[in-house]
């Protein structure tokens, strides 16, 4: 019989040392509550994983001898970042102190610390490689970095992705793009036509939080952007271009140019795949960029359920209905959809939402979930939209498992995937070792 897995809890002295404490086990926390995580839920930290204190807040466990949940008063509470490519299934539990400060726009997953390991609640949701962070060297990106300037040199977009996105902010896709591989991003929207309050990009002055990157501050021409994907499309493994970044706006605010941009494109190659990540909010756009040649689209939001994502995203000019309907024209039209779906246990997996998920999966012939964790402050969040309780909750993995039953073509991921991954066996690793 397998010995249940019971990770203690960890805590920070707030100097950057961690610490187990053994008359405690860890626990996750969905919602604004804490739960006892079951033992097939726990994994070891995956590599590129790293730990957080969470200053200003009490860490939450079950007593080893009483077997009830109390705080941790040794220290601040421990939260750990997992890589691209796991979904967390548990937030950190602790409790916050009074005067305690908003935390940083990253993902607070629950850890633990058992024979010499770190343990998160995670599911590894992507068997894609691509942001491996094992398949980084820093000296190819270095030279592919200087090569692609070189080669370039009068083109902004190109600087802003090698000297802004690629060695400033190591963004994975912009590493990947001076290595030559993969999906290669294409930033071209200096405005929004949101306000999501967790924008990685840009936060009102008035915020207690900072945006972790500078957002995009001009308008890339249709020239600009086929002078580097067209070489990109012909000569990468698995290509993908994908215009909408983390360091932009919305791109459908520049449709026009991005439509133009994908008609040059395919005047030069058929290879490859043309995506976008949108907000989904100009559905007329999207029928536009359909017809102009694009194949794939992915849609953010934090929820099925309209009340949910018009909280966070506070829309300009545009509502819930017309994502829905972004998704629907790209199905019309043949192309691949997915929503990069922002996963917040005790909100994500509430039976409420299930119902909305479903509904959405069926109304829109949705081919697939990326299952994303959200990077955000879990108590501001939720103040901020003004969510109290969960209700019901089935369980983010009992969730994927009830989905999996129900719509078994679904798939399931973290990355956009490639046209030949889409078009052969999707579930394979497609892109082999790291190179």
């Amino acid at each position: 019989m397998t010995k249940p897995l019971r990770p203690f809890l960890l805590y920070s002295d707030g100097e950057g040392n961690i610490f187990e404490d053994e008359t405690l086990y860890a626990v996750g926390r969905a919602g604004w509550d804490a739960f006892e995580v079951p033992n097939d839920q726990w994994i070891e930290l995956p590599e590129g994983g790293n730990l957080y204190e969470l200053p200003g807040r009490r860490g939450i466990g079950i007593d080893v001898t009483t077997g009830e949940m109390r705080l941790c008063e040794k220290g601040w509470a421990v939260a750990a970042f997992i890589p691209p490519a796991h979904t967390g299934l548990f937030i950190a539990a602790y409790e916050t102190m009074e005067g305690a400060p908003t935390l940083p726009l990253f993902c607070y997953t629950a850890v633990g610390w058992q024979n010499d390991q770190y343990y998160v609640t995670a599911v590894r949701i992507e068997k894609d490689i691509r942001q491996e962070s094992v398949g980084y060297d820093e000296n190819k990106i270095e030279t592919g970095t200087a090569h692609l300037l070189k080669a370039y040199p009068e083109n902004r977009l190109v600087k802003h992705l090698m000297e802004k996105c690629c060695m400033t902010y190591h963004c994975p896709a912009a590493r990947n793009f001076s290595l030559g591989r993969w999906e290669c991003p294409i930033p071209t929207s200096p405005a929004c036509n949101a306000n999501c309050i967790g924008c990685i990009s840009f936060q009102p002055e008035e915020e207690s939080i900072v945006s972790t990157q500078d957002r995009l501050t001009f308008k890339p021409t249709p020239e600009e952007i086929v002078e580097f994907t067209v070489p990109h499309l012909m000569n990468a493994p698995f290509p993908i271009v994908s215009f909408g970044q983390g360091c932009e706006g919305e791109p459908l605010l520049m449709w026009e140019t991005i439509a133009e941009s994908i008609k040059e494109m395919r005047k030069h190659t058929d290879k490859g795949s043309i995506n976008i990540n949108t907000n989904g909010s100009k559905p007329d756009a999207v029928q536009v960029l359909c017809d102009a040649g694009l194949n794939s689209i992915r849609v953010s939001t934090n929820s099925a359920q309209k009340h949910i994502y018009e909280a966070y995203y506070r829309p300009n000019n545009y509502q819930f209905e017309d994502i829905v309907e972004s998704l629907k024209v790209m199905r019309a039209h043949g192309g691949w959809t997915s929503i990069n779906y922002f996963v917040f246990p005790g909100i994500t997996d509430s039976e409420a939402e299930y119902e909305a998920l479903r509904k959405l999966i069926q109304e829109t012939g949705l081919n697939m979930i990326q299952w994303r964790n959200f990077n955000i402050d879990p108590d501001w969040y939720m103040g901020k939209i003004g969510f109290h309780e969960s209700g019901e909750m089935i369980g983010v993995k009992q969730m994927m498992e009830l989905l999996r039953e129900e719509f078994p073509d679904l798939k399931f991921g973290y990355f956009n995937p490639p046209i030949e991954r889409i078009k052969g066996d999707f579930n394979s690793s497609y892109a082999g070792a790291a190179q």
